[in-house]
């Protein structure tokens, strides 16, 4: 009998990286197998797959500038010589990751404080799993400071510019060549949808292209996404929302979807589930029209969601839930910094003598 349980975007994704990791892995040392094999019961396949890039440039900086590792390979590369790694190795490589060259013929890479943040938080949790079962007798990645990362003044679109955004997708195609009026006219309904499922309730980009058409109830309003980590979370939406979502599910009804991708929301116009680089080109795109100034990505979006409904609600622990952050400190950096109007406000709240 023939097996016709859905497979889940998020669910193919776990596959592919499953099957990634197991590349990577043939290349990095045999005793890392090790610590991805236990690190598959807390952390996602998305994290690892990650992770497992990070470690590895790690070994390709002992390999070529380090030169008690000169002849050898990764393959070659044992826990012994991981004991021998010193903080000052590991300072080292912290100022190799800020500009470095993979081979001879490749460009330069270059790193910026959030960059060397994740590839020294891998390698902190690589080199802990090893110390915390004793196969290794020292930790140098504890004994140097991780990189200070600066807060970055969140980036938002106003109320007007929201509007201006919305209104441009939906008539905007005015003075376009006839090729670009015909992919407008095509994309349309599904880009306002998009749009405004993005800015009317802050779910992330890899979210809204990983939602099935059978994650809509419009009886509840409200979407089933899978949060980063797994989790399942329904997310509520408003009216303006629910109704951009029905006009394009009447008019997606006309497609027909290219093989494995029959459940997929938002399709391409190859009739695929539409990935994350085409909805960050799409939102580029407009609101390069509406602003010069600010660089709009998705989850810019995202911060002129949850900046409004902090701004509507006050309420820091609700913006928290819905955003899916796992820690409440995480929205409160980004999302409770007063504005200026208020702290005009808070210098007339307190009175020292009463008037008289």
């Amino acid at each position: 009998m023939a097996n016709n349980k859905r497979i889940t975007y998020h669910e193919q994704r776990d596959i592919q990286n499953t099957l990634k990791l197991r590349e990577v892995l043939q290349s990095l040392p045999p005793f890392a197998k090790d610590y991805f094999r236990a690190a598959s019961t807390t952390t996602s396949t998305n994290t690892r797959i990650k992770y497992a890039y990070d470690i590895r440039i790690f070994f390709d900086f002992l390999l070529t500038q380090n030169p008690a590792y000169r002849g050898k390979c990764m393959q070659d590369i044992r826990l012994d010589d991981m004991d021998r790694v010193t903080a000052l190795d590991i300072e080292e490589y912290i100022e190799y990751l800020k500009a470095y060259q993979p081979s001879e013929n490749d460009n330069f890479v270059t790193n910026g404080e959030r960059g060397i943040k994740r590839k020294m938080s891998a390698l902190r949790t690589f080199y802990a799993y090893y110390y915390k079962h004793e196969l290794i007798r020292n930790n140098p990645t504890v004994l140097v400071d991780m990189p200070k990362q600066h807060e970055k003044e969140i980036v938002r679109l106003d109320s007007d510019e929201v509007a201006r955004l919305l209104d441009l997708v939906e008539k905007g195609g005015e003075n376009l060549s006839p090729h670009q009026r015909k992919f407008y006219e095509k994309t349309k309904t599904r880009d306002t949808a998009i749009l405004t499922l993005l800015l009317g309730t802050g779910i992330r980009v890899s979210e809204c292209v990983g939602l099935d058409i059978e994650d809509v109830d419009f009886k509840n309003n409200g979407i089933k996404v899978f949060r980063k980590g797994g989790n399942e979370m329904i997310v509520y939406f408003g009216d303006e929302v629910a109704g951009a979502l029905k006009k394009y599910i009447e008019e997606r009804k006309a497609v027909t979807p290219a093989a494995g991708h029959e459940h997929a929301l938002f399709y391409s116009t190859q009739r695929k589930r539409i990935n994350v680089k085409s909805v960050e080109n799409m939102v580029k795109k407009y609101a390069s029209r509406i602003t010069t100034t600010k660089k709009i990505t998705p989850h810019k979006l995202r911060s002129t969601y949850g900046t409004a409904l902090y701004q509507e609600t006050g309420d820091i622990y609700l913006v928290a839930d819905v955003l899916g952050h796992k820690d409440v400190n995480t929205t409160k950096r980004h999302y409770a910094a007063m504005s200026d109007q208020r702290r005009r406000n808070a210098a007339k709240a307190v009175h020292l003598r009463d008037p008289e």
